[in-house]
């Protein structure tokens, strides 16, 4: 089977390929790959036709394919992609104004079973390869004539997945996308979400490349975090947030926690005053996300106003944002990623709602 060179780094094409391609054609190969982002070899034109030939006998350029896409009314994307493997991981591109935001997966399922999340239903597959990860950031960009501007382009590892699970990968990801003579994105512009696996936090700390840190939080008590995150009772809470006071943050940057507010269960002014508590010494802002609702999910999404009372209370003593839904309709928005077809879509005319 051809070998997929998506997920190699510059060192690793001139080391890998050393047998059939000079060190100054490796470095244009990789260039080619990543930050002009051919789809194939015949398109790299900077490469005579001859080397062109000699790489399509053993190697792939390892991108994954659109399986389905799904349009939302608000603009949202929704990119059913198939692995090498013939297994499936989504993508979701969000699109505001002249900024674009590319939701990646890590992992083909998840193993961290949060019980208001879809995803949770699937279990763990596998992990993704560096190559499948920054794949899906090529494969968006390219379907989406995104050419230009990645200053205005964001990714978060938010998808599918714990990301800390399979953090080599995603680390390697993440060197290749913010290497300039790689994809080109900014540290500033990448966000990694985690439920909390405290080791691998550590680990993230030391890292030299890494993406920005946002924990889910979604509860103001042990009881009620362990009810609804499971991995809670291996990772205490008290002792996630002493990982969190010594993770070390970059001069331009904060720690974000997010907050699923679930309707009657973590939604309370009481959990609101709680959340303060707990992260009253944290360098930190809120990203509230009212439950996006879908089949098997137990729990309702709160009222507008409930939202509103949670987020004043927080937003007196730290910063403290809603975040706005996108792809509720096409199962696109957070904890609705479970490779979802259109029949099932057409099931659940709820989720139109606003």
């Amino acid at each position: 089977m051809p070998e997929p060179l998506l997920g190699l780094e510059k060192v690793d094409f001139e080391n890998h390929l050393a047998s059939i391609l000079p060190g100054y054609r490796a470095a244009q190969l990789y260039t080619a790959l990543y930050r002009q982002r051919c789809a194939s070899f015949s398109a790299i034109t900077t490469l005579p036709a001859a080397l062109r030939s000699a790489l399509e006998a053993d190697y792939v350029v390892g991108r994954p394919e659109i399986a389905q896409r799904f349009e939302s009314i608000d603009g949202t994307r929704r990119y059913l992609l198939r692995l090498h493997d013939g297994k499936t991981v989504e993508t979701v591109l969000m699109p505001e104004g002249e900024r674009n935001t590319i939701c990646v997966s890590t992992q083909v399922g998840c193993p961290v079973d949060c019980k208001f999340c879809l995803t949770a239903r699937m279990g763990l597959e596998r992990n993704l390869t560096a190559g499948e990860i920054v794949g899906q950031i090529l494969v968006t960009l390219e379907d989406n004539h995104l050419t230009g501007g990645l200053d205005r382009v964001n990714v978060v590892f938010m998808g599918m997945g714990e990301p800390l699970l399979n953090l080599p990968s995603v680390l390697k990801a993440t060197r290749i996308l913010t290497d300039p003579a790689g994809v080109g994105l900014s540290q500033k512009r990448i966000t990694l979400s985690t439920s909390g696996i405290i080791p691998k936090l550590d680990e993230l700390a030391a890292a030299d490349v890494r993406p920005k840190l946002a924990i889910s939080l979604n509860a103001s008590t042990e009881e009620s975090r362990r009810q609804l995150m499971p991995i809670t009772r291996k990772y205490h809470l008290s002792d996630l947030l002493e990982a969190c006071a010594r993770y070390p943050l970059r001069p331009w940057e904060k720690l974000t926690f997010e907050y699923v507010l679930l309707k009657d269960v973590n939604d309370t002014d009481a959990d609101a005053r709680r959340v303060v508590r707990l992260l009253a010494n944290l360098n930190a802002i809120v990203n509230l996300i009212a439950l996006n609702p879908g089949p098997d999910i137990p729990f309702e999404t709160p009222l507008p106003e409930r939202v509103t009372s949670f987020q004043n209370i927080l937003r007196r003593t730290m910063p403290c944002f809603v975040r706005k839904t996108r792809g509720r309709d096409i199962f696109a928005a957070c904890g609705q990623l479970k490779r979802t077809t259109t029949p099932e879509i057409e099931q659940f005319p709820i989720l139109t709602a606003p």
